[in-house]
């Protein structure tokens, strides 16, 4: 073979190998970094991008699609110690014509984490009132979307704010009193009954307690490489020791219930999406809320736990469009009339 040519096919091999190289050893080593690359890459992918926005001293990281039309604009609001990209599953089956917000929730990611904040839920939504005013969101009323401590969170803001939302869509929220304990509020339980919450299950340390969690959350068996559960477990480690002063503060009298507090106060058209397997916030929360909101659409998904986002995206994102498409149907009609 010709030298030159024997040059090529190594310099190639050499190319190609170094791509791979840097994979395996992310996989293997910093499989932290390899999620971070993940998520990076699917917000790129789906056309979101990140921004900050500032209320005196105090930033929001948030990431966004699109711009303001006829249709409400999107706000979603994740669950306790998420992140805004957990929402990418689902906007992934939204329309690129929608106008979406993905809010890191107060002490998350990048927005501002302070011992002297409120953390309670109503603090969290006078903090997300502020960072609606902030981008000027609520110049038109827009959809909340929330799912557990930000369905939460969500709820009393609608209560609290009703004037800047048209609609709202609860996501296996938290905050409402259940006539059936679910297998976590049992853990939660004991826990607290034999003084040991420091072992939280929502708060794992070790690969082992992230499967344990993982399978709390999900009926769907998810098979995670234990490279990956690692470096789950390492991406949350730096923070849990702000995760469990948060939950603490959730869990308080304060917090506890605040959407049961709250949910009399809702008049917009809402939508209630739950998982019937839920082993995290027991589904029959769902019928708390039917009998509390005028306006209330109660969708139970079959074979489904906590992780709704996670387990069912689409059907989630269809039935979002399908209850928006409804009210602007209904609204249309009012006017004709």
């Amino acid at each position: 073979m010709d030298l030159d040519v024997l040059n090529m096919f190594v310099i190639a091999g050499g190319t190609l190998a170094i791509p791979i190289l840097a994979f395996v050893a992310s996989f293997l080593l910093w499989p932290s970094a390899l999620i971070r690359i993940y998520y990076w890459y699917w917000r790129r992918a789906l056309g979101m991008q990140v921004r900050y926005a500032n209320y005196d001293d105090y930033q929001f990281c948030y990431s966004y699609r699109g711009r303001p039309g006829y249709r409400p604009s999107i706000l979603m609001l994740h669950g306790f110690s998420a992140h805004k990209d957990m929402w990418l599953s689902i906007v992934k089956f939204l329309p690129k014509n929608l106008h979406l917000v993905c809010v890191d929730m107060p002490g998350h990611e990048g927005t501002t984490r302070s011992a002297l904040d409120d953390y309670s839920i109503s603090g969290q939504a006078k903090r997300i009132h502020q960072f609606v005013e902030c981008i000027k969101l609520n110049r038109r009323p827009f959809h909340l979307v929330g799912t557990s401590m930000g369905g939460n969170v969500a709820g009393v803001y609608a209560a609290q704010y009703p004037e800047d939302i048209c609609s709202l869509t609860l996501i296996c929220p938290a905050g409402l009193p259940s006539t059936t304990e679910s297998k976590f509020i049992k853990q939660l339980r004991e826990l607290q009954e034999s003084k040991c919450m420091d072992r939280i299950p929502l708060i794992p340390s070790t690969p082992e307690e992230m499967a344990d969690m993982l399978k709390l959350c999900s009926y769907v068996r998810f098979r995670v490489p234990q490279q990956i559960l690692q470096g789950l477990v390492d991406v949350r480690i730096p923070h849990n020791d702000f995760y469990r002063k948060l939950f603490l503060e959730i869990v308080d009298e304060k917090s506890r219930h605040s959407l049961h507090e709250n949910m009399t106060k809702i008049k917009v058209p809402t939508q209630v999406i739950w998982g019937k397997q839920d082993q995290v916030l027991d589904v029959s929360g769902a019928s708390v809320l039917a009998s509390a909101i005028p306006d209330c659409h109660v969708y139970i998904l079959e074979n489904c736990g906590h992780s709704v986002v996670v387990e069912r995206p689409r059907k989630t994102a269809n039935l979002i469009l399908e209850f928006l498409s409804l009210l602007h149907s209904m609204d249309n009609n009012k006017k004709q009339a």
